[in-house]
């Protein structure tokens, strides 16, 4: 398999996640879903236990996941986790006990319209969706390693396609702070975290793969404002959401997730990014870019300087 001829599965945009798993035994399987309590993460989390995995929902508010340890009580936890404070990112992986058979990187913040930062003083997109998210991994490494064969999933974002990282400015110390450009970066910094775990941890057993979701309405939206949802064409003048043509539910946004997560058809596949089910081609990044995934985020050089550079955000913390 190389990058000129992507993997390529029997799945389309529009399979949902239990069609994924259908006729697969996840039983024993232990698996986190990172905010899995709504939207694509909820979707994630039902296919994976109702194909038989013991699945924690990771969450800031454990109630949030209620419906679904109650849809679950035998298979779904919750427990909390905050990935904007490191804190709570160690809380968690000393609560974790045994074997990890996957970890799901799902949670994510979108476009806030103000530069805020994390306990630790990074803008708070790029911590939350990217940092949060390397400081679990990298936590819970001996618990992956010890699965056998265990599997990272990164929820990225075609937004990653206008942005490559910037190792100059990452915090948006000196340039203005640009809503869309800060998600846009962490969501490359999130595929480029798949690439790094690919490069150092296959001797582990620990395959490394992201993705993009597509268009789905969910709340991850909610930092945007009406102006904005009626430009982008999801909201009516009565303030309804609208799912237009190309959009998918939650349940075929999920779908990819869980592809990666638990299907046999990607075992042993890492260090790539999936979109609709297919591994995507790699394009020329930028403003006019509309699909597939940008070299820069799968740039080696640069996985491994940003996770130098992540590396010594956690040891100065």
């Amino acid at each position: 398999m190389t990058a000129q001829t992507p993997l390529r599965t029997p799945f389309t945009a529009r399979t949902t996640a239990a069609e994924i798993v259908d006729g697969v035994d996840l039983t024993g399987r232990r698996m986190i879903v990172t905010g899995g309590a709504s939207g694509i993460g909820a979707e994630t989390v039902r296919a994976l236990a109702g194909a038989g995995a013991d699945v924690t929902v990771a969450v800031r508010s454990v109630s949030s996941a209620d419906a679904l340890v109650a849809e679950f009580p035998d298979r779904v936890r919750a427990a909390t986790l905050d990935l904007a404070d490191l804190a709570s990112v160690d809380a968690f992986v000393a609560g974790w006990d045994g074997p990890l058979h996957a970890l799901v990187a799902n949670a994510g913040i979108m476009a806030l319209p103000t530069r805020q930062l994390t306990p630790q003083g990074w803008e708070l997109q790029l911590g939350t969706n990217y940092l949060g998210h390397f400081a679990l991994a990298l936590g819970l490494r001996d618990n992956l390693r010890a699965a056998g064969s265990a599997r990272v999933v990164v929820v990225s974002s075609g937004a990653h396609l206008r942005e490559a990282f910037d190792f100059d400015d990452p915090q948006f110390e000196r340039q203005p702070y640009d809503p869309w450009s800060a998600y846009g970066r962490s969501k490359t910094a999130d595929v480029l975290l798949a690439v790094g775990i690919a490069r150092r941890w296959a001797a582990d057993g620990v395959t490394a793969n992201a993705l993009n979701p597509g268009y789905i309405n969910t709340n991850l939206q909610r930092h945007m404002d009406d102006e904005t949802l009626r430009a982008f064409g999801v909201l009516d003048e009565a303030g309804n959401r609208i799912d237009l043509e190309y959009y998918k539910t939650p349940a075929q946004g999920a779908s990819t997730s869980v592809l990666l997560a638990a299907s046999p058809l990607v075992e042993g596949v890492t260090g790539r990014y999936f979109d609709d089910n297919q591994e995507a081609e790699v394009v020329v990044g930028g403003p006019e870019a509309t699909g597939g995934v940008a070299a820069h985020a799968l740039d080696a050089a640069a996985a491994d300087r940003l996770w130098t550079y992540a590396e010594g955000a956690l040891a100065n913390r």
